[in-house]
Formats: structure tokens, C-alpha cells, sequence
């Protein structure tokens, strides 16, 4: 399990994860004449890209073809090569679960609909992880297919916060909740588990958004998470009780949203009108509703320097959802 990573120097937190984690599961390769797995795969200078589509109102557009999209990189047009609809490509999902004190109310919800949401979203050759974070990140299971042992990993989920910051009673006390090493879980999980994984992989968050004591800034993580070519989603789900008045109006998904939009995610947000069963719903529909698309780049100099990716649709009233870029890694990465 896990220890703390919020002390250590930032070049063992990637070695905190690794001791702790028992090997991984390697993920079959898909037949050649399929379309490539959406992983960058340098070696053949093919950048795929996971997309969705949404309408003006927000329901997910499924039924596009390839001559439905433009593409380009660093503003240079660039040719789709490969397309389809991805829907029963392996699937390997990073669950990161908030046990920060001002999520205590929270985590018995958060138990019994992620245990639903495993058992509903992961089919044959799919693959789950589960890490929860508080003031320390551990790795409650590692790489399984199996729901049992997922739900065995969610029934660990424990409280983790320190002694200052926010202090349960009748009266929450006024200020942030200290020890949510959010940043550094999200660099940990795409960089030592995700980043060697194949096909689609996605991080999944819930969150109230609040990052206290990460060693690591969001760019980092970001970074992290774009590398490993893994798109991230957030769940929004804040407790207005676990704040002090003053406080709550500072809570905002702002640090989710940067990290979904960059990574081709989306935030979705928990509230009496979307309890968080209907949320992960509305994220297995999503996931089961990409578009994954590749391309040669006309840049194929691989310098190791970030590429910037523009996907859109010709229909302008269609969102397109897909992650802003690449990195151009060398072949020995």
C-alpha cells in the first residue's frame, strides 16, 4: 500500500506507487487489421484520438462518419487515416477516490454506486484500479477485471485527513479541509499505472476539486496524464455541510475542468437532480460512445515537444470533446 507522497522528493513519488503495487496485468494486443489501439504509437508515427460528441443541448451524438470531422495539428490540416466507432475496444479505467475529511458524508454513496458502476461498465479484457486520497494515496487494488475484487478494494475506503483544517462536530470549522494530495494521485496514476497500459485508458475522479499539500501543481499532473495518453474525468460531488459558512462559495470544479479538457474528458456534477448512479451512467454512455481517430502528422519529427491538436466537426453546432494535444516522443520512450 501506498505511503504518504506529500513529504518525499518529487522524484521518489513515482517509486512510492511501484513498491506498493503488485504487477500489472498486461492487456491482449488487437488483431493487425483493426484499427490501431489509442495509444500513441510512436514507432509508427500514428496519433489517435479518442472523441465525443455532444449537440447544443449536451446528449451525445453517435452516428458520424469520418467526412463529419476536420483535423489539424499546430494549425497545419492533416488527414483522418483511421476511424470508427469505439465501442467494445478493452477498456482499462483508473477509479481515484476523495476520502478527505470533507468527504467523510459521502463515501458509503460513493461506495455502493462505483461498485455498481464496475459491475455494469467492465466487460470481457477490460480492466480496473482503484486509489483512494486524503492527506496520502494508496492503492486499494491494483489491475483486475473482477468486480469482487473491486468491490473488496471499495469496502477499504477510509477517512484520511490530518489534524488541522477542518474538524467534524456539530459546527464544522471554518477554513479549507488540509491534506487532499489530489495533483499528486493524478500524476501517480497516470504515470505508474496507466502509462503502460494499451487501448482506451480513462482516469475517473470524485472529487470536490479541493487540492491541499500536493507536492506536484495541476500542470504536472496534466502533463502526467496527456503523456499516458489517458483522458480524465471528473465527478464533481462536494457535502456543503463538511464547510464552514464563508468557505463553500470558494469550492469550485475549476481544477477538474482544466484537467478534462485538456486530457478530452468531460466534469460531470453530482446534485438532487443527478444523484451520482445517474452520473456514472451518463459516463458509461459516454465511453461507449467514442470516436477514436488517427492520423500520420505531416510533423514527423519526434522532438519530444507538445503537438497541438484541433478536432471539430463541420456541423459548428456539434461540441467535439477530444484531448488539445500530443507529445512527439521518440521511439525509445
Amino acid at each position: 500500500m501506498l505511503n504518504s507522497f506529500v513529504r518525499p522528493p518529487a522524484v521518489l513519488l513515482a517509486a512510492l506507487l511501484l513498491a506498493s503495487a503488485a504487477p500489472q496485468q498486461q492487456q491482449a494486443q488487437k488483431p493487425a487489421e483493426e484499427i490501431p489501439s489509442p495509444t500513441i504509437r510512436v514507432q509508427a508515427n500514428v496519433v489517435n484520438v479518442l472523441a465525443a460528441v455532444r449537440d447544443k443541448h449536451g446528449a451525445l451524438i453517435s452516428n458520424l462518419s469520418k467526412d463529419d470531422f476536420t483535423l489539424a495539428e499546430d494549425g497545419q490540416t492533416q488527414v483522418i487515416k483511421y476511424f470508427t466507432r469505439e465501442t467494445d475496444v478493452p477498456l482499462t479505467i483508473g477509479l481515484l477516490v476523495d476520502v478527505s475529511a470533507s468527504q467523510r458524508n459521502l463515501i458509503e454513496i460513493e461506495r455502493a454506486a462505483a461498485y455498481q458502476f464496475f459491475s455494469q461498465v467492465l466487460r470481457k479484457k477490460d480492466m480496473a484500479f482503484l486509489i483512494s486520497f486524503g492527506e496520502e494515496a494508496e492503492l486499494l487494488q491494483d489491475f483486475t477485471g473482477s468486480p469482487r475484487l473491486l468491490q473488496a478494494g471499495l469496502e477499504r475506503l477510509r477517512v484520511s485527513s490530518g489534524v488541522s483544517g477542518l474538524h467534524p462536530g456539530p459546527v464544522p470549522t471554518i477554513g479549507p479541509p488540509r491534506g487532499t494530495v489530489l495533483y499528486d494521485a493524478v500524476y501517480l496514476a497516470a504515470s505508474d499505472r496507466l502509462s503502460h497500459e494499451v487501448d482506451r485508458k480513462a482516469m475517473v475522479l470524485i472529487t470536490d476539486g479541493v487540492d491541499q499539500g500536493s507536492r506536484l501543481k495541476i500542470e504536472e499532473a496534466i502533463r502526467s496524464a496527456q503523456k499516458a495518453d489517458t483522458v480524465v474525468y471528473g465527478i464533481y460531488y462536494v457535502d456543503p455541510s463538511a464547510y464552514g459558512y464563508g468557505y463553500f462559495g470558494g469550492v469550485s470544479d475549476s481544477a477538474l475542468r482544466k484537467m478534462s479538457e485538456e486530457t478530452g474528458g468531460h466534469v460531470f456534477h453530482v446534485d438532487k437532480k443527478h444523484p451520482l448512479p445517474a452520473v456514472f451512467k451518463e459516463l458509461q454512455d459516454e465511453m461507449r460512445s467514442q470516436y477514436a481517430i488517427g492520423y500520420t502528422p505531416t510533423n514527423d519529427k519526434q522532438d519530444g515537444s507538445f503537438r497541438r491538436i484541433e478536432l471539430r466537426t463541420k456541423d459548428r453546432n456539434l461540441k467535439v470533446q477530444a484531448r488539445k494535444g500530443y507529445f512527439a516522443s521518440p521511439s525509445e520512450r
